[in-house]
């Protein structure tokens, strides 16, 4: 039973008004601060390659902006790799009477140089890994293409993204294991106009060999001309790893304190991070700027949520996935406090719903909380697991969702020179990040909290040896940032 000064408190706790999710789209729609914010990113900061200096302007910039919207920022340190890209060409090496022809192509992340005069080696085609093992001696020597049928048609038989992505991923090392001395990876892209797009592949502990992806439309003249006779290709590639290979960097997080249990924490997020090719405006400029206005929208509620929500903005995701498992380690001993984590990492689509991997009875919440989205085509609920850097979490059985957008377009560009601001539709990214703040706060506002998923029967991939930090060196200035 409550005491009567119990009762009094609890009578004069400051409620939120029934229509903050209302609220939370309006702003959203009207303000458009996500979209001046994603242009701010884009167009001063630019490509942010981890590792280089403009994932450093990144940091900086997430700081500043959070700082003149009025929060209260703070950076975590993430050791991360350098890798760097240099010199690409490829050609053809016709003989008589034909002529040599140039490959648009670009080197993946993780993938060594070539000798400095390059390499040349008689092309062999695979679909997939199964056809390469079978091949087996007969890769010896030669550069391998991985050929695949993502994106429409007449450019694939429209596999998507995770039906070939292993090909990027795995594909190259597995060629090396088998003593090639080079392999090609057909871009994986929904369309493509002449743009290779790159990507990370692993070598682990193996051998590694020169990677690079080439154009959809030169995979396919490889093809054609394979299907001819034998051709050779010739590849420089001056990529590698840097010197050292790994430099400290951080991720940037900021928040809004909950008003009744400020310890129990929703995470927003995006990956603060790029590919280099361009300003990466879809991968992940989009989720960055979001999980950013969701706190701003927030923290101009007159009533704060029940729960504290937590933006975080990861460094890291493309080229290794550090920053995710810093902050599961720097939080360990908070996780079963944290109630929900959502990360956005799908680009600037308009919202159809959300995403969610929690234990039973999980969707059917979160599809009742997203009632007040239904009537914009923005309330569907399906299963999922979350994204890349969150998937540590997913490990400490936090539940994890992701904002479920239209995504039509995104391998369009993902991964590419063409992943720039224009290619933003505003009136979606607006819808989106209203979408995005409404699932937030009812995350953090509702009663109830999701029901914990199940431990994961995948291995714990993130829980290997952290990098070691570049020279032996600690983090420096890595601490809340001025005014915490």
């Amino acid at each position: 039973m409550l005491t009567l000064a119990a009762a009094l408190l609890l009578a004069a706790a400051p409620t939120p008004p029934a229509d903050v999710p209302a609220r939370l789209m309006g702003a959203a729609l009207t303000e458009g601060r996500v979209l001046s914010r994603l242009a701010d990113l884009t167009d001063t900061v630019g490509p942010r390659l981890t590792g280089s200096p403009g994932a450093e302007a990144a940091v900086a910039w997430a700081v500043r902006t959070f700082q003149a919207e009025g929060l209260r920022p703070w950076t975590e340190p993430v050791v991360v790799p350098v890798w760097r890209r240099g010199e690409e060409r490829g050609e053809v090496v016709a003989t008589p009477p034909a002529v040599n022809q140039p490959l648009r192509l670009t080197a993946l992340g993780n993938s060594p140089g070539t000798p400095p005069g390059g390499l040349t080696g008689q092309l062999v085609q695979v679909g997939s890994l199964e056809e390469l093992a079978a091949l087996g001696e007969q890769v010896r020597g030669k550069v391998v293409l991985f050929q695949h049928g993502m994106g429409p048609a007449p450019l694939g038989q429209g596999l998507g993204y995770g039906d070939v992505a292993r090909l990027r991923s795995r594909g190259p090392a597995a060629a090396a294991r088998l003593g090639a001395v080079a392999a090609l990876v057909r871009s994986l892209a929904s369309a493509s106009l002449a743009t290779p797009h790159t990507g990370q592949t692993s070598f682990g502990d193996g051998p590694a060999i020169p990677a690079a992806a080439v154009t959809v439309e030169d995979a396919l003249l490889l093809a054609r001309l394979a299907a001819r006779g034998p051709v050779t290709v010739r590849l420089v590639l001056g990529c590698g790893p840097g010197t050292p290979a790994t430099a400290w960097s951080a991720n940037v997080l900021a928040e809004v304190r909950g008003r009744e249990r400020p310890e129990e924490v929703v995470i927003v997020s995006g990956h603060l991070d790029s590919w280099d090719l361009g300003p990466s405006a879809v991968d992940d400029g989009a989720g960055v700027s979001m999980a950013m206005e969701v706190v701003r929208l927030l923290s101009r509620l007159p009533v704060a949520p029940r729960r504290t929500v937590r933006a975080v903005l990861f460094m890291n995701e493309e080229n290794g996935t550090n920053g995710g498992v810093a902050y599961a380690r720097a939080h360990a001993a908070e996780l079963h406090r944290h109630v929900a984590a959502v990360e956005t990492d799908a680009g600037a689509g308009r919202p159809l719903g959300a995403s969610v991997g929690a234990g039973e009875g999980g969707l059917a919440l979160v599809e009742r909380w997203l009632s007040p989205l239904r009537p914009l085509g923005a309330g569907a609920v399906r299963a999922g697991d979350g994204g890349v850097d969150i998937g540590p979490l997913r490990h400490a059985q936090v539940p994890v969702l992701e904002l479920w957008q239209d995504g039509a377009h995104y391998f369009d560009w993902h991964h590419s020179a063409a992943d720039t601001f224009d290619k933003v539709v505003p009136h979606d990214l607006l819808l989106a990040t209203g979408a995005y703040a409404v699932l937030a706060w009812q995350l953090a506002e509702q009663p109830e909290v999701l029901p914990r998923p199940p431990v994961p029967t995948d291995p714990p991939w993130w829980s290997a040896e952290p990098l070691p930090p570049p020279d032996g060196r600690p983090a420096k200035g890595r601490s809340p940032a001025a005014g915490e």
